[in-house]
């Protein structure tokens, strides 16, 4: 009998060979959506390097965000954090070279910048952690440090999540729903999708083949 660990040691390889295959796992979602630790514990599993952009923006500025925020306004932190992502999905970072596969946290705003969501377009695989307030106050706690939930947190991250929720869907290859679920089951979940999603591909190509073949046999 294969054990649980055995299986998810299993999954987590062919899905870790489809990480190395397609580059970059990228991670978006809004705050509480748990992107850093599920990315973090994700880069594990598929045995691939993890960058947090958040951690890459503090790193280069030398302050927290919600420091950013207040000595020098919204407008300047996104400019910081578009680079940070330009940098991350071109290797340009310490934890990075061009070209190796990881798995990389953004910040909940990151994906509002044009740029942004250009450079997700260009075939990477993009995951959206979907979330209820509920679970998403439970494990931010709003009062920690957010600067855009500084005031009435759940009315606040209920506006953002609707402004924002048909950008997070449109980018993503894969919505992952968070819902009662640990960090460790989110994972689970996840290394699900893209080996179903792999199994897909697979299939796709062997009856696109297929299907070449035939027509090159027919016009003979």
């Amino acid at each position: 009998m294969v054990s649980t660990r055995e299986s998810r040691e299993g999954q987590a390889a062919t899905a870790g060979e489809q990480a190395a295959s397609s580059g970059l796992i990228v991670v978006i979602g809004p705050p509480g959506a748990g992107k850093s630790t599920v990315g973090q514990l994700l880069a594990q599993r598929l045995d691939v390097a993890f960058v947090d952009t958040d951690v890459i923006i503090e790193r280069t500025e030398g302050r927290t965000i919600p420091e950013i925020f207040v000595d020098s306004g919204e407008e300047a932190f996104r400019a910081v954090e578009r680079q940070a992502v330009t940098d991350a999905l071109t290797g340009a970072v310490a934890e990075l070279s061009p070209g190796q596969p990881a798995v990389i946290s953004l910040g909940g705003g990151a994906i509002l910048a044009d740029q942004t969501q250009a450079a997700l377009g260009q075939g990477h695989t993009v995951i959206f952690l979907d979330v209820a307030l509920r679970d998403a106050a439970r494990r931010a706690g709003f009062d920690q440090g957010r600067p855009l939930l500084a005031l009435n947190p759940r009315g606040q991250w209920l506006a953002l999540m609707q402004h924002r929720r048909p950008i997070y869907e449109s980018l993503a290859t894969h919505i992952v729903d968070t819902g009662g679920r640990t960090a460790q089951e989110v994972v689970d979940a996840i290394v699900v999708t893209l080996n179903e999603a792999a199994v897909e591909g697979d299939a796709s190509g062997e009856r696109s083949g297929s299907a070449s073949e035939n027509s090159g046999e027919d016009r003979s």
